[in-house]
């Protein structure tokens, strides 16, 4: 059984991927989400921030044997933004923005807060992207750390963000090579919570041989490409691999899960192998709560000192059951 992710964490980060707040001049506020307590020597570098904090916790049996169980959380959740020069909203305009932001998330993730999806939306080289995607050709399923990896370029980072009409393709003309993608997507959870991965890949590959793409995961601990999946199409399709046992046998030490795509055939000499690619995500499942929803909230602004101090805090509610006698 894995681990349990306590709630504070698992909030943390659901605000964290989602937060979205676009200030009135069209840029994009800089919000920093953190376990308690709020620290005013962040708002030299921050627009906003949100604390999190576990109120009370309340563990209730729902059967006569006490075997299954059900936890039942209070979260403090504090909307934090100061009175000070803005390039553009007043804070509590920017405040009022972001509590309208943590109502739309829970709202919209209220029944899967357990879910984390990865993809590559926004993301471009170089920089310090915590997801990474590289190409190359061979013969064989390069590892990982195979020098032939080479990074996409921004371009082509675009062309991976979404579902869209537009496609990454990788070539070759090699005899017997394949076309070979690679992605890497960085895991927040600690490994030991995590409770279920799907790899998705939509995309398709074009060979003299056929169409097909072939996905696989890396596992770290028998350094081998494994739980093949394969599609047929000659146009995009989604194909998937779950994973949902020996989890951090695909988790490397740095918290990596990684994806191969390639052409189900190769190459022939004259015709080429070409693996299409229209997106790529991990999406993570931990072990936690399963419900969230918002109870309350109010403004708590602070004006007696300066600068002023505006928040709102909110009382979220959250959910999870546990069957025990899987522990013993």
């Amino acid at each position: 059984m894995s681990a349990y992710e306590d709630p504070v964490t698992t909030v943390v980060r659901l605000l964290t991927k989602n937060m979205h707040v676009v200030k009135d001049d069209g840029s994009v506020s800089s919000i920093y989400v953190s376990k308690e307590w709020y620290d005013r020597e962040l708002f030299k570098n921050y627009d906003g921030q949100i604390t999190v904090g576990l109120a009370q916790s309340d563990d209730t049996k729902i059967d006569l044997s006490g075997r299954l169980r059900r936890r039942i959380g209070r979260l403090r959740v504090n909307v934090w933004t100061t009175d000070k020069a803005s390039s553009s909203d007043p804070k509590r305009t920017l405040r009022n923005k972001m509590v309208e932001e943590v109502n739309r998330i829970v709202r919209q993730n209220c029944r899967v807060p357990d879910q984390t999806k990865y993809d590559f939306a926004g993301l471009g080289y170089p920089s310090g992207d915590p997801h990474k995607a590289f190409q190359a050709a061979g013969t064989s399923e390069l590892a990982p750390n195979n020098t032939n990896w080479t990074e996409l370029s921004s371009d082509d980072y675009q062309k991976i963000w979404a579902i869209d009409a537009v496609d990454y393709s990788k070539s070759t003309s090699v005899s017997l090579q394949y076309a070979l993608t690679l992605f890497c997507f960085k895991v927040d959870s600690r490994p030991q919570t995590v409770q279920k991965i799907l790899l998705s890949f939509v995309g398709y590959g074009t060979t003299p041989s056929g169409n097909g793409s072939t996905i696989k995961v890396w596992n770290q601990i028998v350094s081998a490409w494994q739980n093949a999946t394969t599609g047929s199409a000659g146009t995009n399709e989604t194909v998937t691999i779950t994973l949902t046992s020996n989890l951090t046998d695909y988790i490397d030490s740095n918290g990596y899960v990684w994806l191969l795509a390639r052409t189900t055939y190769s190459s022939n000499g004259s015709t080429a192998a070409t693996l299409f690619c229209d997106c790529a995500s991990c999406t993570v499942t931990v072990n936690g709560i399963t419900y969230l929803d918002v109870v309350s909230f109010r403004d708590v602004d602070k004006v007696d000192v300066k600068p002023f101090l505006f928040r709102t805090e909110f009382v979220l509610k959250s959910w999870s059951f546990e069957d025990i006698g899987t522990m013993f």
